[in-house]
C-alpha cells in the first residue's frame, strides 16, 4: 500500500482520489507529497519518495533539479486554475479601467449623512471616477497557454482586440485561440501597440524582468499592465518608474511587495490582490484532484503525464508483472537491463523507454513475478536510480 503526505489545505476531493486508489496518509517516509505553496527542503525527500504531485503551474517552491537527481517525478496541473485565473486578469482590466476601487473607498467616507445629502455629494464627485470601456481597445497577452488562450477567447467576446506572443506556443494552445488574434512577432511590438498587457508566463532565468526598463521603453503610452503570473516577471523599481513619468496608468498584481503597497496607499494607480489568482472553490478542487490524479496512476502504473522534470510515458498493462525503472539517460542502459532480466530466465512481454535530458524511465512489463534478487541486480547496475515491481491492483 502507498503512503502520501498532504502539505497546505488540498481539497478533499484529491483525498478521496487517494484514498479510492486503496492509498493512505502516513507523515513518515510517504511514497509521494502534496502540496500547494509549501516550500520543500532536503528533509522532505525521504528514501521512500518517488513522486511530487503539486497542485498548481509553478514549482519554484519545489527544488526540481535535486528531485531530478534522486528519481522523484515532480507533477503539476497546467489549466487546472486557468479558468480562475481567466476571470481574474479580466476582472483586474475593469478594475484599472474604472474608478470602482476609487469610487467604493470614497462611498464609504459618507456614512452617517443624510440620503438627500448622501445622493448630492456622490453625483458632485463621481466624475473624478470616470473610466474607459474596454470595448474596443487592444489587449496583448504574453504567453499563449491554458490561462493565456482562455482570455484571448474571453477578450474577442468582449469585443477587444488581441495580440499575441509567444515563441513557444504549442499546437493543441495554438487551435484553442480565435482566429481573429494577430501574432506579434516580438514582445516589443505587442508592447508598442496594447492598451492592456496581461502577462501568463512561467518564471525562469529567460523571463525574469521581462517586463523592465527595456521593454517599457517601447510600451504605448498610458498602457495598463495585469501581471497574475509570477512577481519576479516584472522589474518593479521599474514599473514605479514608468508610473511616476506616466509612461503607464496602472499596474495589477497578484504579488505585493514593500514598494508596490506604498506607491498604492498614496497615488492609486497600484492595484494589488493576495495571491487571489487560483483562489476559488472550483479551481482548488481542479487542481487537487488532477494532482492526486497523476500522482495515483504512477505510482500505480508508472504512468507520467505533466511532469516538469520527466518525459511523459504510458504502457498498457500486458502483465500483472510490471517493473518501472529509473535511470540516468547514459547509453547502453536498455540493454544492461534487458540482459539481467534474460539471465533469470523471465520474458520481457511488452516495454517502454523514454527520457528527458538527463534522466530515463523504462516500463517493463514481465511474464512472471520476479524475484528480490532479480530487483537487486538491476539495482546495482551504474546509473540506476530506483527499480521498484508494481502488481497489478
Amino acid at each position: 500500500m502507498y503512503t502520501y503526505k498532504i502539505y497546505n489545505n488540498i481539497a478533499q476531493e484529491g483525498i478521496n482520489i487517494f484514498n479510492k486508489n486503496g492509498m493512505k496518509e502516513g507523515s513518515s517516509d510517504p511514497d509521494a507529497l502534496l502540496l500547494r505553496s509549501q516550500v520543500l527542503q532536503d528533509i522532505d525527500f525521504n528514501k521512500s519518495l518517488k513522486c511530487i504531485g503539486r497542485a498548481g503551474a509553478g514549482t519554484n517552491n519545489i527544488p526540481v533539479k535535486d528531485a531530478t537527481e534522486k528519481g522523484v517525478v515532480v507533477f503539476n496541473t497546467p489549466g487546472a486554475n486557468a479558468n480562475a485565473v481567466k476571470e481574474l486578469v479580466v476582472c483586474g482590466m475593469l478594475l484599472a479601467s474604472r474608478g470602482i476601487i476609487q469610487g467604493s473607498a470614497y462611498a464609504t467616507t459618507l456614512k452617517g449623512k443624510a440620503s438627500d445629502e448622501l445622493n448630492k455629494a456622490m453625483e458632485s464627485q463621481k466624475k473624478h471616477f470616470k473610466g474607459t470601456e474596454v470595448k474596443g481597445k487592444t489587449l496583448g497577452i504574453v504567453g499563449l497557454g491554458a490561462i493565456g488562450s482562455l482570455l484571448a477567447q474571453t477578450a474577442n467576446i468582449m469585443g477587444m482586440k488581441i495580440i499575441g506572443y509567444d515563441p513557444y506556443i504549442s499546437v493543441d494552445a495554438a487551435w484553442r485561440l480565435p482566429k481573429e488574434v494577430e501574432k506579434a512577432d516580438s514582445l516589443e511590438s505587442l508592447l508598442s501597440r496594447c492598451d492592456y498587457v496581461s502577462l501568463h508566463v512561467p518564471l525562469l532565468d529567460s523571463t525574469k524582468d521581462l517586463i523592465s526598463s527595456q521593454t517599457l521603453k517601447v510600451i504605448k503610452d498610458g498602457a495598463k499592465i495585469i501581471n497574475l503570473s509570477r512577481g519576479g516577471i516584472v522589474n518593479n523599481n521599474d514599473i514605479l518608474d514608468s508610473l511616476e513619468s506616466g509612461k503607464i496608468s496602472r499596474y495589477v498584481t497578484d504579488f505585493p511587495t514593500p514598494e508596490l503597497i506604498s506607491r498604492a496607499a498614496d497615488d492609486g494607480d497600484v492595484i494589488l490582490l493576495p495571491h487571489l489568482g487560483a483562489s476559488t472553490k472550483e479551481a482548488e478542487i481542479n487542481c487537487a484532484s488532477m494532482a492526486s490524479e497523476q500522482v495515483s496512476d504512477f505510482l500505480r502504473n508508472g504512468t507520467i503525464v505533466n511532469s516538469v522534470n520527466f518525459p511523459s510515458v504510458r504502457l498498457g498493462r500486458a502483465t500483472n508483472f510490471r517493473l518501472i525503472i529509473i535511470n540516468k539517460n547514459e547509453p547502453g542502459m536498455i540493454g544492461k537491463i534487458a540482459d539481467q532480466i534474460a539471465s533469470s530466465n523471465l520474458n520481457i512481454t511488452d516495454m517502454t523507454n523514454k527520457s528527458r535530458d538527463d534522466i530515463a524511465i523504462n516500463l517493463i512489463d514481465l511474464d512472471e513475478n520476479p524475484s528480490d534478487q532479480i530487483i537487486k541486480n538491476i539495482e546495482a547496475i551504474e546509473h540506476i536510480l530506483s527499480v521498484r515491481l508494481c502488481p497489478a491492483l
